[in-house]
């Protein structure tokens, strides 16, 4: 029997295997589309599509780079309860992005966490392989107990669809426990870092990280390129009932200038609607690539001292409940940090959290986290 014979046989039973365990994948498997299940990140849901972070009232509203980066879906995540052992997820994300700083898990995969005790834990990325439809067994072999989880979306994509599968003898229903809780939700507005850039897969976000520590929902209204205190972002904002902070990350996309004729504005929407509320201001964070770009390390030493000036302008004014976070071992002091030089890795995000918790944490009058 020649070469080529062999190839051919060989060939006709690779694709009849793959045909028999394709049938087997999809008999063991039952889906459910994601839209049964509470979606959480959204602080008004009438929306054009259901992953949209921003509302169809925006819409002639917003400049166009702002309504597009609002149909990613940083920060939002699905909650279901199973008892199943194995989960799988069938996706398809609205632009298929691919970025050259930032993993395809983090830009348009998703995340899937369990709920053990009282702690969210990883339990696998949802790694997309290709464009399309993709189709993800997310985890199997687990005992057949039932389980709270938490699926973050993309962070810097949108999706077109999204369906949750379980085995075929088991149950996927709505969850029992009100982790993270919706009261008291903290709600961040800032730049590509904030969104989400550039986190490995989308769990690692610090918004989402937050989320966690706190056990509460936290808003993320990061866009790339595009936190330049746009005031129907502030009214969105202050449309949040009950939030617990407000938390103003915008720096790294703001002229000094535009703080200067903004951001007094920008809050005042904020503490119109909620006096009470604790408002966070944060600093531009000093990137490792600033050491060598002298161009923007003289931005970063413009507009720190500017934000720093209005938090000051606002306490000497009679403003309660204001918090300032410097930038000041931000990143630490290594450069190790980033994927770019200004975006955070996953040590980034885990090092900006631990900077800012304290403050949080005295914000929101807590004597102690998770």
């Amino acid at each position: 029997m020649d070469k080529n014979m062999v190839r051919k046989i060989f060939s006709v039973f690779f694709l009849m295997a793959m045909f028999l365990g394709t049938r087997s994948y999809a008999q063991d498997c039952v889906y459910t589309d994601a839209s049964a299940f509470p979606l959480y990140g959204q602080i008004d849901d009438d929306v054009e599509t259901r992953y949209e972070r921003l509302p169809v009232s925006l819409k002639e509203v917003s400049r166009p780079d702002i309504l597009r980066l609002g149909r990613k879906s940083a920060g939002m995540f699905i909650r279901f309860r199973s008892n199943t052992t194995s989960v799988w997820v069938k996706w398809a994300a609205l632009y298929d992005n691919e970025q050259n700083h930032m993993t395809d898990t983090g830009t348009r995969g998703l995340d899937l966490y369990a709920l053990v005790g009282h702690e969210w834990k990883a339990v696998a990325p949802v790694r997309p392989e290709n464009t399309g439809l993709n189709v993800c067994r997310v985890i199997k072999n687990m005992e057949p107990v039932e389980r709270e989880y938490m699926l973050y979306l993309p962070l810097y994509d949108g999706l077109k669809s999204l369906e949750i599968g379980v085995d075929a003898g088991a149950f996927i229903d709505q969850p029992a426990v009100d982790s993270p809780s919706t009261e008291k939700p903290i709600v961040m507005y800032g730049s590509s870092i904030l969104q989400g850039g550039c986190a490995s897969r989308p769990g690692m976000a610090y918004t989402n990280i937050l989320g966690r520590k706190f056990d509460r929902v936290v808003y993320n209204l990061g866009f790339s390129g595009n936190a330049r205190l746009d005031m129907e972002i502030a009214e969105l904002m202050a449309r949040v009932e009950d939030p617990g902070a407000f938390v103003l990350d915008y720096v790294p996309n703001t002229p000094y200038t535009l703080i200067e004729e903004a951001g007094e504005k920008f809050f005042r929407i904020l503490r119109d609607a909620h006096p009470d509320v604790p408002v966070i201001f944060v600093e531009d964070p000093v990137f490792p690539r600033s050491e060598f770009d002298k161009k923007l390390q003289q931005e970063v030493l413009e507009r720190n001292p500017t934000q720093y000036k209005l938090y000051r302008k606002l306490k000497k004014a009679g403003e309660k409940k204001l918090y300032y976070v410097s930038a000041d071992k931000m990143l630490g002091d290594d450069g190790e940090a980033t994927a770019d030089g200004s975006h955070f890795t996953d040590l980034g995000m885990m090092r900006y959290v631990e900077n800012i918790m304290p403050v949080m944490k005295k914000a929101l009058g807590m004597s102690r986290h998770r």
